[in-house]
C-alpha cells in the first residue's frame, strides 16, 4: 500500500468526503497503525456542525483501535512497558498532554493541558504526516501517545464499544466523584458516556442505578445487557414527570446520593440537582460542547449542601485503566453486540446515525 484512504472534513455543516494521502513512515518515537475501527463520537457530530473551534481540513476520528503496522526508531514498549510488535492488537488515547503547561506540571491534572494535541480533532490534515485521524486506513501515532497493547480478553471490538466515553468515564465517576458501595446513582442520558457512567457505577458497589434517556431502543439494549438495574424511557415525558419517575427509585423519594449528568443538553442540568438528595454529589460529565447557559436555581444547592463537580476529558492514567477494565466490562455487559459498523466511504452514514440516536455505538471499519 503505498497512499491510504481518510475521511476528511473540509467545510463545516457539509457532508465529510473520502480523500487519499501518501503512506508515511513513522517518525522517531512514533507508531503507525493499521485502524480496525475509529468510533464515532457526539463530538464528531458537533465537530460538523462547527460547535468546536478546529483546523480544517480534518481527518476525524480521535478514537481508534487497530494493529501495529510499524515502528518508528526507539519504540519496542507499549505504554505500560510490554514488549510491542508490528502485527500486535493495539489501542491509543485521543490526546497528548504537553506536560509543560501550569495544569500538566503545577495543578497535575493533564485532562486540563492548555496544549493539548488532539487526534482528529485540531491535527490539521495539511500538515505532515496528514494521518492523525482514526477515520482512516492508517494513523501516524506521534511520539508521546498512550499506546495500550490488547490482550486476547480485550478485543477490539470490545475496546470500541465505549470508545473515549471509557476513559472519560474513568476519569469522571472512578476518579472525581466515585460512587459508594451501597449508593444509589441516577446518571441522566443512554448514550455511550450514559451507558459507560451506568457500568462503572454498577462495577464500584452502587446498590441501585438508576439509567435515564432515549431514545426508546437504547433503553432497551442497556436493559437488555443488564447496564443499569432501574431505566425509564423519558420519550414524551415533562421534566417533571422525568423528575417524579426517578425520585420515585430512590430511598424515601429523597432523591440519589450521586447523580451523573452524560446528556450533553444544558437544561438537563437543573434536572440532576432536583434528583439529588440533600447533602448528595452531582457529577457534570456531558457538557463536552458549549451549547449555551441553561437556567439554575443556586438556592437548590446551597439548600440541599450539594457538592457539584465537573470532569473535563481524560489523562492517560485513564486511558490505561479503561483498558485494563475492558475485559470485566465485556464479562459483565456484552459490549461487543453494541457496536454498528460503517465503511470509510459510508462515514457520513455513520454520522447521521449517531446524530439521530440510530444506534448505540457507531464506528468506522477500514
Amino acid at each position: 500500500m503505498t497512499d491510504a484512504r481518510a475521511v476528511v472534513l473540509s467545510e463545516f455543516d457539509q457532508p465529510v468526503r473520502l480523500e487519499t494521502f501518501p503512506m508515511p513512515e513513522p517518525a522517531p518515537g512514533a507508531v503507525l497503525a493499521e485502524v480496525e475501527f475509529g468510533g464515532v463520537c457526539g463530538t464528531d457530530v458537533h465537530l460538523q456542525a462547527g460547535r468546536l473551534p478546529i483546523p480544517l481540513p480534518v481527518v476525524l476520528g480521535h478514537e481508534g483501535v487497530g494493529r501495529v503496522r510499524a515502528l518508528g526508531e526507539g519504540v519496542d514498549r507499549d505504554s505500560l512497558g510490554v514488549e510491542l510488535r508490528v502485527g500486535d492488537a493495539i489501542s491509543w488515547g485521543s490526546n497528548i498532554a504537553c506536560g509543560q503547561c501550569v495544569y500538566c506540571r503545577d495543578v497535575a491534572e493533564p485532562s486540563l493541558c492548555e496544549n493539548r494535541r488532539v487526534y482528529g480533532i485540531n491535527r490539521s490534515a495539511d500538515v505532515a504526516p496528514h494521518l492523525t485521524g482514526s477515520w482512516a486506513d492508517v494513523i501516524h501515532l506521534d511520539a508521546g501517545s498512550t499506546i495500550v497493547r490488547l490482550g486476547e480478553d480485550a478485543p477490539s471490538r470490545a475496546v470500541i464499544a465505549l470508545g473515549c466515553a471509557g476513559p472519560t468515564t474513568v476519569h469522571g465517576v472512578l476518579g472525581q466523584t466515585p460512587p459508594g458501595v451501597g449508593e444509589t446513582v441516577i446518571v441522566q442520558g443512554a448514550g455511550p458516556v450514559g451507558l459507560a457512567a451506568a457500568m462503572y457505577a454498577q462495577l464500584a458497589g452502587a446498590a441501585r442505578v438508576v439509567l435515564v434517556g432515549a431514545p426508546a431502543g437504547r433503553i432497551d439494549v442497556a436493559r437488555s445487557h443488564g447496564i443499569g438495574d432501574e431505566h425509564i424511557e423519558i420519550s414524551g415525558l415533562s421534566a417533571a414527570d422525568r423528575v417524579a419517575a426517578a425520585l420515585e427509585l430512590t430511598p424515601g423519594g429523597r432523591g440519589a446520593d450521586l447523580v451523573i449528568e452524560c446528556t450533553g443538553v444544558p437544561p438537563a442540568v437543573a434536572e440532576g440537582i432536583d434528583l439529588c438528595r440533600a447533602g448528595g454529589r452531582y457529577l457534570v460529565l456531558g457538557q463536552y460542547t458549549d451549547h449555551g447557559p441553561t437556567p439554575v436555581n443556586p438556592h437548590l444547592i446551597t439548600r440541599k449542601q450539594l457538592e457539584v463537580r465537573g470532569s473535563w476529558a481524560f489523562s492517560a492514567r485513564d486511558v490505561v485503566q479503561y483498558c485494563r477494565t475492558v475485559p470485566v466490562l465485556n464479562a459483565r455487559f456484552e459490549l461487543e453486540p453494541l457496536v454498528t459498523e460503517f465503511g470509510l466511504a459510508d462515514a457520513q452514514d455513520a454520522l447521521d446515525a449517531a446524530r439521530e440516536g440510530r444506534v448505540v455505538k457507531a464506528v468506522v471499519a477500514a
